[in-house]
């Protein structure tokens, strides 16, 4: 053992030594702070009951007199505390009886409590909400106890809220409507006043409105920033089959300066400016807080754990308005009704449109127009006409086949083109064996498309073009409330997913039951891509991947389509199968109608044509590209030698 050795096993004792008694030294330190602390607990707790026996003692020493006389001392410091925290005025107001009063019209009906002055229920007639496997309980979009609202009042350095105060009610029934007026005084010459209007004219976007016009005198001095600021808050409770799926679309929206967006999902309170309305969005219902002039709002939202809360979200909104010294009327309106196209854009508040119908997500700009313009149209147009509405998707799925039919030959006809001159693209490959000719390969095919006339992005362009349609039938499919609580064949709703036999188990990414319309449609999404890609294979054979793009065009996308749609709804599922299955007729159809070998005498003797522009650009790519290859290997062949 050499002297550093002997020197480190020193230091090592040495460092367990010190630490050793340095933890030893922490331990005594510490309990002797749990005792100390355990002393004056135990100290405390002898006071305590000393004190209790000593109040016991002369409770039993007093007489009835007096035990009467300290009650009400008692009492009198409780109310004058109570008096100096609410003022006067609205001391009185902070004892009553609730007396909800409900009034209703052709499509809904709404209570009003005097208790906070709001409204405290809306339920909606001719909607029902799902709750297992039933559909007799009318949808509530304001449950009793969830909903809150309430103006903030600023005294004495604390903050008030008419929400806890008994207001003052009267009703007043004219012939097209119900005015509510709720009333409470605030200070000696200061009062506060909702009055609501419910309508009952028979049209669905009026009296699906309940006018909101907030009055105040004299109470400027209660407010904060110059701001008249309105709380309001309420739960979406649990409507739809699919609870993930109604608590994707379940949100808050909002309108700020006519661009409709959307909260994030953050959690966090998100402070937005110039807003028109604000909406407690479900998936196929919508309760919207409408006002004349633009306002500010702090808005943010909680999510329920899971689909046993009964509620999905619950919804805050804290909203600023601007308050204008000598004006003591700012009129609002609420809508409490169904995310439905032809009822939201008719909403008008003080002569404007307020559109709404942006709360329905129907594809944005680019496909938004098919939803508007043609597929609802058609659908509404079908229905009146008392169809049902699987024969309505069937006939939806075919307009929309025959719109697409000139794409849907076009692209046959590329791939047609394509295995036409198979024989050439094959001496191509043999002609350049080398994984280093590959850009010469890719030049020389080029060449080839050039003179027999195809387009590279032939078959690729139409299907391109297909996609906005195909997509905005897939938005507006699940947000569509014409579907829901619509039935066909085994399909109770064609909203929500159909589920002919419930797992006792949960599988990863596909869900606890099965529906039978996802699987018809992933079926047919199997037959389409195998005859598409068994027709393609005379293209594709022999070239690097082929093996994998079978596997994933074949089979993954298909199962991967399973999963995904295992929840989604039926009837968007139905569409989809229908539209693959006449997808594959048609394709059967001009396949019988064209004749491969005309096609290629077509070609063959098709005269070049002048290289366009890309053309040229995309050769002299190819052509530098090719070049910087080859110097890369020449340079690696000279770094070898």
């Amino acid at each position: 053992m050499n002297k550093n050795t002997i020197i480190g096993i020193v230091l090592m004792i040495a460092l367990f030594v010190g630490y050793s008694f340095y933890q030893s030294h922490e331990i005594e330190k510490q309990q002797e702070i749990l005792k100390e602390k355990a002393q004056k607990e135990q100290a405390a707790r002898a006071e305590r009951i000393a004190e209790a026996e000593a109040e016991r003692l002369l409770e039993e020493q007093m007489t009835e007199e007096q035990r009467h006389e300290r009650d009400s001392i008692a009492n009198v410091e409780k109310m004058n505390a109570e008096v100096y925290h609410h003022g006067s005025t609205l001391y009185a107001a902070t004892t009553g009886v609730s007396q909800p009063e409900t009034l209703s019209n052709e499509f809904m009906s709404v209570t009003f409590d005097n208790l906070g002055g709001k409204i405290a229920d809306v339920t909606l007639k001719n909607y029902t909400r799902y709750e297992e496997g039933e559909r007799d309980e009318l949808v509530k979009l304001i449950v009793p106890n969830s909903a809150k609202m309430g103006i903030a009042l600023h005294r004495k350095g604390e903050t008030l809220n008419t929400g806890d105060y008994y207001f003052t009610p009267s009703i007043e029934t004219l012939e097209d409507r119900s005015i509510v007026t709720m009333h409470l005084d605030v200070e000696q010459d200061g009062w506060v006043e909702y009055v609501y209007t419910l309508y009952n004219t028979g049209e669905a976007s009026r009296d699906y409105l309940v006018d909101f016009t907030i009055r105040q005198h004299n109470i400027e001095a209660l407010l904060s920033d110059n701001e008249i600021t309105l709380g309001w808050s309420n739960r979406s409770m649990q409507n739809e089959r699919s609870f993930q799926n109604e608590a994707m679309a379940t949100t808050i929206e909002y309108s700020e300066g006519g661009d409709v967006d959307e909260l994030e999902a953050s959690g966090e309170r998100e402070e937005i400016e110039e807003l028109n309305w604000i909406a407690f969005k479900q998936q196929y219902f919508s309760s919207a807080f409408i006002a004349a002039q633009n306002f500010k709002a702090a808005m943010s939202f909680k999510s329920a754990k899971n689909n046993t809360s009964g509620f999905v979200k619950e919804f805050d909104a804290t909203i600023s308005i601007p308050y204008t010294e000598g004006v003591e009327q700012y009129d609002f309106a609420f809508y409490y009704g169904p995310n439905d196209y032809r009822i939201m854009k008719r909403v008008e508040f003080m002569g404007e449109k307020a559109n709404l119908q942006d709360i329905i997500p129907m594809g944005g700009v680019l496909i938004g127009w098919w939803n508007k313009f043609i597929t609802i149209p058609i659908f509404h147009w079908l229905s009146n006409h008392g169809l049902g509405f699987g024969v309505i998707i069937l006939i939806l799925t075919l307009f929309v086949k025959v719109v697409i039919l000139p794409l849907t030959y076009k692209s046959y006809m590329s791939t047609a083109k394509m295995r036409a001159i198979r024989p050439e693209i094959e001496a191509i490959n043999q002609k350049f064996p080398n994984p280093d000719d590959a850009m010469k390969k890719q030049q020389a095919t080029m060449e080839l498309y050039q003179k027999v006339g195809i387009s590279p992005m032939g078959g690729c362009l139409p299907l391109l073009i297909q996609m906005p349609i195909l997509w905005a039938m897939f938005r507006f499919f699940p947000a569509s409330i014409e579907l829901r609580g619509e039935s066909f064949l085994w399909a109770d709703d064609l909203s929500t997913y159909d589920s002919v036999v419930e797992l006792p188990f949960n599988i990863p990414f596909y869900g606890d039951h099965i529906s039978l319309f996802a699987l018809l449609m992933t079926l047919s999404l199997f037959g389409y891509s195998f005859i598409t890609y068994k027709q393609q294979a005379a293209t594709t054979a022999g070239q690097p991947g082929a093996g994998m793009m079978k596997f994933m065009m074949v089979y993954f996308m298909p199962l991967m389509m399973l999963c995904v749609m295992n929840s989604f709804s039926s009837g968007l599922c139905y569409y989809y199968f229908l539209s693959q299955i006449f997808t594959m007729i048609i394709m059967f159809a001009i396949r019988r109608s064209v004749d491969d070998e005309k096609v290629r005498e077509k070609l063959l003797s098709h005269k070049p044509r002048k290289k366009s522009r890309f053309q040229e650009r995309y050769e002299e790519a190819l052509k530098q590209q090719q070049d910087q290859m080859t110097i890369n290997r020449e340079m690696r062949r000279q770094k070898r030698h």
